[in-house]
């Protein structure tokens, strides 16, 4: 008796949602059926334009050596990189295994988010930076944005204080500075995910080729 009451009950809930997202639908369509062949027009041209400006942010940021996590081969460029990009992440770094895992993360999470530029610069070597970004502890990275540094991610600490933290875990401690692009999914997942779906498909289409033989 208690479970056809819940089920009953389940069944009106589900019922609601669907309601709800028919009419939402209902409402996009309409929406979309008002438009006139302008109005149509203008939303194309509008998108066109918006594709057109991000294709070239793209090539601007690429020229800069976006995309790409890089060395700073002395001191004195640190300044015209951080100059020529909006938002840049700097690891200041040692020869050590703490350094090499943030290394690991680095070079990933600058190939995701081609909007900002991922550099590294030898902390030993950069006495003078070193000591007026008052860097102590390695590896630290210094967040950077309009050519001022906005904020540090100093060790591990803010990443559970152990060299086991994820990819993940970094990019969002960088988005919460906002230092990268970040809508809440991880770009990382999101890639995976692609993958996956490009492997099911790739196997699927196997699949099928081996039962048509």
């Amino acid at each position: 008796m208690e479970n056809s009451i819940v089920q009953e009950i389940v069944e009106k809930q589900v019922l609601t949602v669907a309601k709800a997202v028919e009419d939402k639908i209902d409402d996009e369509i309409a929406a979309i059926d008002r438009l006139d062949l302008d109005d149509l027009e203008a939303l194309r041209e509008r998108r066109l334009q918006q594709m057109k400006k991000m294709a070239e942010k793209r090539s601007r940021w690429i020229s800069l050596g976006h995309g790409e996590y890089s060395e700073i081969p002395v001191e004195k460029d640190f300044f015209s990189i951080v100059k020529a990009s909006d938002r840049v992440v700097c690891h200041f770094y040692r020869d050590n295994w703490p350094c090499k895992v943030m290394d690991k993360h680095l070079g990933i999470l600058a190939k995701q988010h081609i909007e900002t530029r991922f550099v590294k610069i030898n902390a030993e070597k950069s006495p003078f930076l070193a000591e007026k970004l008052k860097i102590v502890v390695l590896p630290t990275l210094a967040l950077i944005k309009n050519a001022k540094v906005d904020d540090y991610v100093v060790g591990f600490d803010e990443l559970g204080g152990t060299d086991e933290f994820s990819t993940e875990e970094l990019e969002e401690r960088l988005a919460k500075c906002q230092v990268i692009f970040y809508d809440g999914e991880s770009s990382i997942n999101a890639s995976k995910s692609n993958a996956q779906t490009r492997r099911s498909v790739r196997q699927s289409t196997r699949s099928d080729s081996s039962d048509s033989e």
